[in-house]
């Protein structure tokens, strides 16, 4: 990799780094006043605005016989997973929210085998299991600082992530020669009414605004989560790709977790050591389970 590449690389992995990281308190922040439902519908709603100009220009790119499956990439990639992170983070923190995000490379190994015809290699197989152990024990370690009984609302993440697995592996061999960007906005364009719908027609989500407290700054919160994480972000881990390795590219979940633990941390969450042993259990076993 030339010099000036790898400076743009670390830089790009950095800033990634810290928006994938914050998503988790952000969510905490309009689940102040919104509940988990408008969350996820309202950022879903507000990246698709963000990226409205690109998806009219790209779609002319797309075959009507693909439509249906960039409909499925942005219910898996976007859609499902706002809602799931949201409501997840009612009864969990945001910190252990972050660390549990770190599932989504062992979801898209156990896919690809499952559904893919993808092989396991020799060390996934421990990966995966020394993974869920870790998962565990997070479900374990309750966001009130005690340690005991399984935190259900822990499957929800695990969810999530299964949706990132089924995406990527979806992406990879169904949609072979979509541009990254045509994919994120276009697909963005065909969820975006049913989030529409449901904001308008099911939620309060406008009284809310013209009535309670705070609704604007939580309002704020989401709009920075929509923009910076679901639009912004995916167009620096694209550039990151183009200039470095997939394995330097992925590796900005393993750093996830340190930001979204640190900003729990500042908003004053309580960790218990079984938080940090959860983290290593599962980083281990992402690790070993894409071992070479």
């Amino acid at each position: 990799m030339p010099e000036s590449n790898r400076f743009a690389a670390i830089t790009l992995f950095l800033v990634l780094s810290l928006i994938w990281g914050t998503s988790f308190i952000l969510i905490k922040q309009g689940l102040k006043v919104f509940s988990p439902d408008e969350v996820g519908a309202l950022r879903v709603a507000t990246a698709f605005l963000f990226l409205l100009p690109v998806a009219v220009v790209r779609i002319k790119e797309i075959q009507r016989a693909d439509y249906w499956k960039l409909f499925v990439s942005g219910m898996l990639a976007v859609f499902l997973p706002a809602f799931l992170f949201a409501t997840a983070q009612t009864h969990i923190s945001s910190s252990v929210a972050g660390i549990l995000n770190t599932l989504s490379p062992i979801w898209t190994v156990i896919i690809g085998v499952l559904f893919f015809s993808q092989r396991f290699r020799g060390w996934a197989l421990a990966g995966i299991v020394i993974s869920f152990m870790g998962c565990i024990v997070l479900a374990m370690a309750r966001h009130e600082g005690t340690f005991g009984g399984f935190n259900v609302w822990a499957l929800l993440i695990m969810i999530a992530c299964a949706c990132y697995g089924l995406n990527l592996n979806f992406i990879k061999f169904k949609m072979i020669g979509i541009n990254p960007m045509t994919l994120i906005s276009v697909s963005l364009l065909f969820i975006a009414p049913l989030a529409y719908v449901y904001l308008f027609g099911f939620t309060d989500v406008v009284s809310k605004l013209s009535g309670t407290t705070d609704a604007w700054k939580a309002f704020g919160f989401i709009i920075i989560l929509a923009l910076m994480s679901t639009a912004v972000a995916n167009l620096l881990f694209y550039k990151l790709l183009r200039i470095s390795s997939p394995l330097f590219a992925s590796s900005v979940t393993y750093a996830m977790p340190v930001v979204s633990v640190m900003w729990g941390v500042i908003d004053g969450e309580i960790l218990l050591w079984e938080h940090f042993a959860g983290m290593a259990l599962i980083i281990g076993g992402v690790l070993m389970a894409n071992k070479k």
